[in-house]
């Protein structure tokens, strides 16, 4: 069984030591949806928002995030990421945002926790500009779909 990396002999929280790991080009991919209600949903489609376009300012604030990570997650580390893409895409028939983000690196270390991350800010963005209509949204499903690079290689999510 596989031991957890941030924890020294001793049991206490530590930063990986990556130092020794080649540095390989990492491509993370996650996923998450916000779901709302119809009249929410054709608010936001029709950039009627009184906080401004939804979709935009989410996607801005989703690529802040994962430049942001190692600020909010204490033993990541800080990357030098080279691509950050975030995609908001609606679902009529859900009445749903799906959010997919891809970051991509070329390091030590993986850049998992950037895409999840990437995620979980734009679809908090969604909410904090909706709520003032629509507090019932759902933030969920927010995972890992893909990670590639490094030592460990290749994670494909199975599908469901």
């Amino acid at each position: 069984m596989s031991r957890l990396t941030h924890f020294d002999s001793k049991g206490r929280a530590v930063m990986v030591d990556v130092s020794d790991k080649a540095e390989t080009e990492r491509l993370a991919v996650a996923r998450g949806r916000v779901t709302m209600r119809p009249a929410t949903l054709r608010l936001i489609l029709g950039k009627n928002v009184k906080k401004g376009d939804v979709l935009t300012v989410a996607q801005l604030a989703g690529i802040a995030g994962a430049k942001r990570t190692p600020d909010l997650v204490p033993l990541c580390h800080p990357l030098a990421l080279t691509s950050v893409k975030v995609e908001l895409t609606p679902v009529r028939s859900r009445h749903a945002i799906d959010i997919v983000a891809r970051v991509k690196t070329t390091g030590r270390t993986g850049v998992e926790m950037e895409a999840l991350t990437a995620v979980a800010v734009a679809a908090l963005t969604v909410y904090d500009m909706c709520k003032a209509v629509d507090r019932e949204m759902v933030l969920s499903d927010i995972r890992l779909e893909h990670k590639s690079g490094g030592k460990s290689g290749t994670y494909e999510r199975r599908k469901q």
